[in-house]
C-alpha cells in the first residue's frame, strides 16, 4: 500500500478494522422497533486512531473498504478526524462493513455484525504493507480480530514480527485482544495459538478478562496480566470493568486504579478512547498510574456519549473529567478535526 511520501514517522499506525456503525437514535428499544439511526465511522483500530488524533498525535489507519458510497464516506471521516488514510484501499470483492447496535444503559449493548462473506479489512495483503512506515512509527497498534482469517492473520503477524525484528525491544507495539467470536470461524482454544504468536512480537497486551482467557487460558486478573507477561509483552493491561484497570509490567511496576463514575449512555467505544489515551500516554513516558487514570476517564466520557468516533475526548475533556471525578462532563466544541 503505497502512497506519497510523508515527512516524519508516525506516532501511531493502527491496523485492520473498519466500517460503519448505524446507531439506534432511540435508547433502550429494541432494535426491530428503532426507526431512527446515527451514521457514524467505527472499527476498534479506527476508533483508536482518531482518540490518539483527538489528543494531538500524527495517525495513520491500515485498513481497506468496499469500493462504494460508505467506503467513500469513512474516507471522508477519517481525513476530517485527522487521520491519515493513505493506506486505506478499496475492495471491489466484499462491500464495506456495516454494525448495527442496541441501546440500553447501563451495560447492555448488543452489537449485530454485518461482515458477510468476508470484511475488506480482512483482505489486507502482506506484500501490501508499507514495512519502512511500520519500522519507523513510535507505536503500532494491531488487534486480534486481524488474526480472524487468511491474509489478515498473515500481515498481522508480519507486522508484528517486522516491528520485532526492526524497532528492537523498546519499541511500542500493542495488541489489542479484541476477542469477537462472531467474527471468527473457529473456537476460542483454536484462536489461542495464534495470539501466543502474536504475544511473542507484541511489547503491550491489552484486554478484559474474557480476552485475557482466550489468550492464555488465565482469567483471573493478576494470574491473566502474568500470563500475558510470560507470553512475551512487557506491560500486560487488564480491564476489569467496573472493577477497573490493573496493569502490571516486566520490570515489576503495577498499578491498578478505578474506573470514573459515568452516567451510561452508550459503552461500545469506551475500550478505543481508552486505547487512544493509553497509547498517548506511553508516548509521553508518562508514570502507569498517570497513564491509566487519564485513559480511564478518556473512557468514561465516551461511555457518556452515544456515538464512538465523534464522541473521542479532548486533552482538556480528560483534564476536566479527571479535576470532577466523573466521566460526564459537557461536550467541548471541536477545534480540531
Amino acid at each position: 500500500m503505497t502512497a506519497e511520501p510523508y515527512e516524519r514517522p508516525y506516532d501511531l499506525i493502527t491496523m485492520g478494522r473498519l466500517g460503519v456503525d448505524l446507531y439506534p437514535l432511540q435508547s433502550g428499544v429494541e432494535l426491530a422497533r428503532v426507526e431512527t439511526f446515527g451514521k457514524f465511522l467505527g472499527g476498534s483500530p479506527a476508533n483508536v486512531a482518531v482518540a490518539a488524533a483527538r489528543l494531538g498525535r500524527s495517525v495513520a489507519l491500515v485498513s481497506r473498504t468496499g469500493a462504494d458510497p460508505f467506503g467513500e464516506y469513512l474516507h471522508r471521516e477519517l481525513r476530517a478526524f485527522g487521520v491519515d488514510d493513505r493506506w486505506v484501499t478499496e475492495v471491489t470483492d466484499h462491500p464495506t462493513p456495516i454494525t448495527f447496535c442496541e441501546i440500553f444503559p447501563p451495560d447492555h449493548f448488543p452489537i449485530h455484525f454485518y461482515r458477510r462473506p468476508k470484511a475488506p479489512d480482512l483482505e489486507i495483503h502482506p506484500h501490501e504493507l508499507d514495512l519502512p512506515a511500520l519500522r519507523a512509527a513510535r507505536a503500532l497498534w494491531v488487534t486480534g480480530t486481524g488474526l480472524s482469517a487468511e491474509p489478515s492473520r498473515t500481515a498481522t503477524l508480519g507486522a508484528l514480527r517486522e516491528r520485532a525484528a526492526a524497532a528492537g525491544p523498546g519499541a511500542l507495539t500493542v495488541l489489542d485482544l479484541d476477542w469477537r467470536p462472531a467474527l471468527w470461524d473457529g473456537t476460542a482454544d483454536e484462536a489461542r495459538p495464534l495470539y501466543r504468536e502474536a504475544l511473542r512480537h507484541a511489547t503491550v497486551a491489552v484486554g478484559n478478562v474474557d480476552e485475557c482467557e482466550v489468550a492464555t487460558g488465565e482469567r483471573e486478573p493478576h494470574a491473566a496480566a502474568r500470563a500475558l507477561l510470560a507470553a512475551g509483552v512487557r506491560l500486560a493491561v487488564v480491564k476489569q470493568g467496573p472493577k477497573g484497570v490493573l496493569a502490571l509490567s516486566a520490570d515489576g511496576t503495577a498499578a491498578e486504579v478505578p474506573p470514573l463514575p459515568v452516567e451510561v449512555v452508550n459503552g461500545l467505544g469506551a475500550g478505543d478512547a481508552f486505547g487512544g489515551a493509553l497509547a498517548h500516554g506511553l508516548l509521553a513516558g508518562w508514570d502507569l498510574e498517570r497513564v491509566l487514570r487519564y485513559a480511564n476517564a478518556a473512557g468514561a466520557i465516551v461511555a457518556g456519549r452515544l456515538a464512538c468516533s465523534p464522541a473521542m475526548p479532548y486533552d482538556e475533556e480528560i483534564a476536566r473529567a479527571l479535576d470532577a471525578g466523573s466521566g460526564s462532563i459537557p461536550v467541548s466544541p471541536p477545534d480540531n478535526g
